[in-house]
């Protein structure tokens, strides 16, 4: 396919700088979009262009993707049970709204846009669900889920306007350099907390960050205009997969299991305190969900992207060794 000018936005999170250096690494050219106060850390050792700007600002935009080939959407609000609502859907919904405007006006070829499995219908029985599957939840209930099906609504817009964009939805991802300590707060909770951290009934689906950056460029380089592809490695149950991190980090196995039927009431209590302005570390939403199976269908991405090359053991030893270096832990 030979060598692309390729725009990251979010290249300065977790997930975007990853993207950015697999890019570099296979020996594209590499801009990516930041503001001038962004913490550029997570980029060290990679060669880019720096692209000031910023996703809600249509004339950076317009700069950023100017002469790109690929544009690499990554940019979103994720930690959402630490952002007010408006903020979320704002950079969520009008900010990819507005990087598909400019992509388009610049002639860019294709845009890979980051949705995410919060995006996918979950199904009551448990059975892992797949692409086909629209997202299910109510809206009040999972806002962060709901902010990325509006996203893709505004994707779909985009295609029917003859925009070439792929949608990747990626699970819970793990891996060094989480910066922001979404997914790896497993980690350094267990690590902490031991025997002490709860156990919810349900199950959660997980992957490596290293996997989902390599499956973002297959996804430019093979998947199909207007399709979704759900990026994840392992279904595991809670319990499972808490033993699982206890084990290879060193930490005595969580063993305080949530009964089914106090996740409600545990979901009213955090709601009640949020409303009043204190800041409880998770949301309403993470109690109600942990209770279900959140179980993806895989098979499709594997298919066309290619099989995950990161074991979560290895995924979740890397993860404990980075905290380690940067003195999280």
């Amino acid at each position: 396919m030979g060598i692309m000018q390729a725009l990251v936005t979010g290249g300065t999170g977790f997930v975007g700088a990853h993207v950015a250096r697999e890019l570099a690494r296979q020996g594209h050219s590499v801009r990516v979009l930041h503001r001038a106060s962004s913490r550029r850390d997570a980029l060290a050792g990679v060669t880019y262009e720096s692209a000031l700007g910023d996703i809600l600002d249509l004339d950076s935009l317009r700069r950023a993707c100017a002469g790109c080939d690929w544009v690499f959407h990554v940019a979103a609000v994720s930690a959402y049970w630490r952002t007010d609502s408006a903020t979320m859907l704002d950079a969520n919904v009008r900010g990819t709204q507005l990087v598909l405007q400019a992509a388009r006006e610049a002639g860019v070829k294709r845009v890979v846009f980051t949705s995410s499995a919060a995006a996918v219908g979950i199904r009551d029985d448990g059975t892992p669900a797949d692409e086909g599957l629209a997202f299910n939840q109510p809206p009040g209930r999972f806002l962060y889920g709901y902010s990325k099906a509006l996203a893709e609504r505004v994707v779909g817009e985009a295609v029917a306007a003859g925009l070439d964009v792929v949608t990747v939805n990626p699970v819970v991802i793990l891996g060094p350099g989480d910066i922001n300590q979404i997914a790896g707060d497993f980690v350094i909770q267990i690590k902490k907390l031991g025997w002490q951290v709860p156990v919810p009934p349900g199950g959660v689906a997980v992957t490596d960050v290293r996997d989902v950056a390599r499956w973002q460029i297959a996804a430019a380089e093979r998947g199909a205009t207007g399709e979704r592809y759900i990026l994840g490695s392992e279904n595991y149950p809670h319990h499972y997969w808490f033993a699982l991190v206890a084990d290879v980090i060193g930490a005595v196995r969580p063993t305080l299991p949530i009964p089914p039927a106090i996740i409600p009431v545990i979901a009213e209590m955090i709601g009640a305190a949020r409303a009043l302005g204190l800041k409880p570390p998770i949301d309403a939403d993470q109690i109600r969900l942990s209770g279900r199976k959140l179980y993806f269908d895989h098979n499709k991405a594997w298919s066309t992207l290619g099989e995950p090359r990161i074991p979560m053991r290895q995924s979740i030893q890397d993860t404990y060794d980075w905290y380690r270096a940067t003195g999280v832990l």
